[in-house]
């Protein structure tokens, strides 16, 4: 058995662009639209959704969802139907459910399988079959399930048996991370009595809003001086409930970026998240005098929603603490680039996750970087950039090692530096953000087809 073949490369080039202007509303939030399918899957009855991501990622879930019993219909752009089976009533899957590139959607989806009595096969493509999946699977095995074969290292493809009845447990989670956090929040959706999910650091919260959204019963206390003790009351009925996508706030940060980095730029983006535990990225670039600003904030959906004013000036560097890092994991690429741009030194302390994700980003990132001609290093598991106070040459060729937010990291970069940037191949943008390219030209970027042999000026 394969994953599914990657598409051949694509390279894209940034060049340096005028001023960015205008409004953009940015494709709706990766985590959240994961979420909605599954959760849907999980109710009863038929769960309306807008502003649904349909990013390659969350097509994957969908067809999962499919594959698990429930239906999962396209209505319109961004609106989709999901009628569930209710928690107990997955069916067993005829085939391998390939996940493609969707990190959250696999490692949920095991979640939601692993507490039900059926056997789910779980692939993905070159770069998922990379990406650890113990961290995910342990708990889950101490809540019943059995792993019948994986691949060397706890990696995909993977097979998991669940139990017929789900044990609750306590679990810490060895890292901050909602991924783990939200795989056994949602096995203990089918367990009777209380599962407990401790973290040090608190990750992203969008699945325990989504439970109480629902119908579900949690109980969030906070645990030392950061943490948080998640409790959920097992086997409810989760009720249909209308969900709001709003705008992704970790696809945001690359046209935010920009506007920042490129002189005389003034764009609004409308409609984005600003939930705390995802907006540490907003509040770093503050510190380091980015003009951000939060216009009509308003709730939407269990989510505080705001329209950013984002406007051009000068940086400085800062030392951002690695108790950031799970409110802003998937935005450190971009931050480097914004580094690059600052005036003095950035040091991003703590990145160990980054060596775990869709690539090692923080090798990608620093490779890329100095690809651009910036000074970079990296010591343990700080990344450290020292910027050219406005200035960057780029011409080079950053690798994107199939990461899409590398990827669009790097074009960002472009389109300020004297040279433009390009990049390796830009195909798995469509996985998190697919109207990237044509989202940045409307504003002004100059992004286009890179050439063969050469830097973004060739």
């Amino acid at each position: 058995m394969s994953a599914a073949p990657h598409a051949a490369p694509a390279p894209l080039a940034a060049r340096p662009s005028g001023p960015l202007a205008g409004r953009a509303r940015i494709p709706g939030d990766k985590s959240i639209s994961h979420r909605a399918l599954l959760f849907g899957l999980l109710a009863i009855g038929e769960t309306s959704v807008t502003g649904l991501l349909e990013g390659e990622d969350v097509l994957r879930t969908a067809d999962a969802v499919r594959a698990l019993g429930g239906v999962a219909e396209r209505l319109g752009e961004g609106e989709w139907r999901v009628v569930g089976v209710g928690i107990g009533g997955l069916q067993q899957p005829a085939g391998v459910l390939d996940f493609g590139n969707a990190g959250t959607g696999s490692r949920l989806t095991m979640g939601v399988a692993a507490s039900h009595p059926i056997t789910a096969t779980f692939d993905g493509d070159a770069s998922l079959r990379k990406r650890p999946m113990r961290r995910i699977v342990d708990p889950l095995v101490r809540m019943g399930a059995e792993v019948v074969s994986e691949a060397e290292g706890g990696r995909l493809p993977l097979t998991i048996r669940g139990p017929r009845e789900t044990a609750p447990i306590v679990y810490e989670t060895p890292v901050p991370s909602a991924q783990i956090k939200s795989a056994v929040l949602l096995a203990g959706l089918n367990a009777p009595g209380k599962t407990t999910v401790i973290e040090q650091e608190a990750s992203r919260d969008h699945t325990e809003r989504l439970l109480r959204h629902f119908g579900a019963e949690v109980v969030v206390e906070p645990h030392g001086q950061h943490g948080r003790r998640i409790t959920l009351t097992g086997q409810p009925e989760l009720r249909a409930a209308p969900i709001a996508v709003p705008a992704d706030p970790s696809s945001a940060a690359f046209p935010l970026v920009a506007a920042l980095i490129v002189p005389g730029s003034d764009i609004v983006l409308d409609n984005v998240m600003v939930n705390p535990l995802r907006t540490g990225l907003f509040a770093t670039l503050r510190e380091m005098g980015a003009d951000i600003e939060e216009l009509n904030a308003r709730e939407e959906g269990g989510e505080t929603v705001a329209d950013l004013r984002v406007r051009a000036g000068t940086l400085r560097g800062v030392d951002v603490p690695a108790e950031r890092a799970p409110s802003m994991i998937d935005e450190y690429p971009v931050l480097a680039v914004a580094a690059a741009f600052a005036s003095g030194e950035t040091r991003m302390r703590g990145l160990h996750e980054l060596r775990v994700k869709e690539s090692d980003r923080l090798q990608a990132v620093a490779d890329g970087l100095a690809a651009a001609g910036v000074g970079v290093r990296i010591e343990g598991d700080d990344l450290i950039v020292t910027g050219g106070n406005g200035e960057v040459r780029g011409g080079g060729t950053a690798a994107t090692h199939l990461d899409h937010r590398i990827a669009m990291a790097f074009l960002v970069l472009g389109l300020a530096a004297r040279a433009g940037m390009r990049v390796d191949d830009g195909t798995m943008i469509a996985t998190s953000f697919p109207t990237f390219v044509p989202l940045m030209r409307e504003l002004g970027g100059d992004i286009d087809a890179g050439l063969q042999g050469g830097g973004a000026g060739a």
